[in-house]
């Protein structure tokens, strides 16, 4: 929710008649429904959409179940319970021939937040309502058009894109490889309080300004051709038909509309020692806090080590999303990993960055991060994913090969 945008046409004040006539002269003068699209009841943002038919009226509903994600045979795994460390290798995940609405796959979840990565290969031939939280989608590799009744908004790698809850949508994607992130805030997503001034302002000293956000360009009213919407709630889905199309608004304003945000617009701070990763903050979730991570003027203390310090992170679970550059604090990551370290193991560098970080002038990683408060649980999907050596690839490695010498050798009593 940043500040009002308005778009259209709109009576004088709201809650008041606002009689329409079509430019095309196919409808004569009508009495448009006013829309309320609200948040915390009635006490949040919230945008007023105007619209030619009621948005409430449905032709037909019934029960609609999406596919399973296509996904290979996941062997055992025998530490699925075991506090470690995980790493999740979405770049092996095949495109699958679905759109968006089809295309998820979810690693991580809690009753605040599920973690998604999807590889879309088609647009979406139906529109949908998410009813269980705020999208907020970062653009690894593709791009298209994401289309709101509220107006399309184009996106592209790099690119941050929200999608409020309970807005009507669809993706228009491009005929080229896809590879999409998805966080899913179940307890709505916003700005963070601190970047704000007392009027909502974003700050000076924000780590981003209003421009920097892409708004809706809207169109008026639009006929797709599509006529049904699917409604997600509880991760239950609803297919309902309209006898119009939805895309019907002739004119809206307020504070709650969909944007995309290029990752790279956001403004990093340094100091001459390492600062934990909050300073990273971009978007705070009931429960979370998303952070970018982007290249950036390392620590500049003459004794200062760049590579993030070991910690103990005994409140919150940490996922991050890694997109490209050099990661100075860990190995065997590329482009598409996604790390889990879950809260109650210490977690900190691979073996030697540590050392190897110390007289770096800057860095060239670029990365999602995720802190929640609430524990993660892993899919089925996720495991089948795993790369189940990345706990162990935190052992150096002569420690390494003296535990598996230990584990080969017979113990004390034994007959062999």
């Amino acid at each position: 929710m940043l500040d009002r945008m308005q778009a259209g046409e709109l009576p004088k004040k709201p809650h008041t008649q606002f009689w329409y006539d079509p430019a095309d002269g196919t409808g004569g003068r009508r009495l448009l429904r006013e829309h309320c699209l609200t948040r915390v009841g009635f006490e949040g943002p919230f945008t007023i959409a105007y619209r030619l038919f009621g948005p409430h009226v449905q032709t037909a509903w019934s029960a609609y179940e999406l596919p399973a994600p296509e996904l290979g045979a996941s062997e055992g795994d025998a530490g699925a319970d075991l506090c470690l460390r995980r790493h999740y290798q979405s770049q092996v995940l095949g495109a699958s021939s679905r759109s968006p609405i089809e295309a998820r796959v979810p690693l991580l979840t809690s009753s605040d937040v599920t973690i998604a990565v999807m590889k879309p290969t088609a647009s979406d031939t139906r529109y949908l309502e998410n009813g269980d939280g705020d999208d907020l989608y970062y653009i690894h590799e593709g791009g298209g058009t994401l289309r709101t009744i509220l107006g399309d908004v184009a996106f592209g790698p790099g690119d941050y894109v929200f999608v409020p809850r309970g807005l009507v949508h669809r993706f228009d994607v491009a005929a080229i490889p896809q590879h999409w992130l998805l966080i899913e805030a179940h307890r709505d997503l916003h700005i963070p309080r601190q970047f704000r001034n007392e009027v909502g302002q974003l700050r000076m000293d924000a780590p981003y300004t209003h421009r920097d956000f892409r708004r809706p360009d809207f169109r008026g009213p639009v006929d797709e051709g599509i006529r049904e919407v699917l409604v997600k709630r509880e991760g239950k889905v609803t297919r309902f038909t309209y006898p119009e199309s939805p895309l019907d608004v002739v004119g809206w304003d307020g504070s709650v509309w969909p944007w995309a945000f290029p990752i790279l617009a956001f403004q990093p701070k340094v100091s001459s020692v390492h600062l934990p990763p909050t300073i990273h903050g971009t978007f705070a979730i009931g429960g979370g806090l998303v952070c970018s991570f982007v290249p950036r003027v390392t620590d500049f203390h003459p004794d200062a080590i760049p590579c993030p310090y070991p910690h103990a992170s005994v409140h919150c679970d940490e996922v991050i999303f890694y997109c490209k550059g050099n990661f100075t604090s860990r190995k065997g990551v590329g482009p598409g990993s996604v790390s889990f370290h879950p809260m109650g193991t210490s977690h900190g560098p691979h073996p030697g960055s540590y050392e190897a970080s110390i007289g770096h002038a800057r860095t060239d990683e670029l990365a999602v991060m995720l802190d929640v408060f609430l524990p993660l649980r892993p899919t089925a999907y996720a495991r089948a994913l795993e790369d189940r050596n990345y706990h162990a690839s935190f052992v150096p490695a002569e420690l390494l090969a003296k535990r598996e010498g230990e584990r080969a050798s017979p113990s004390e009593g034994d007959e062999s």
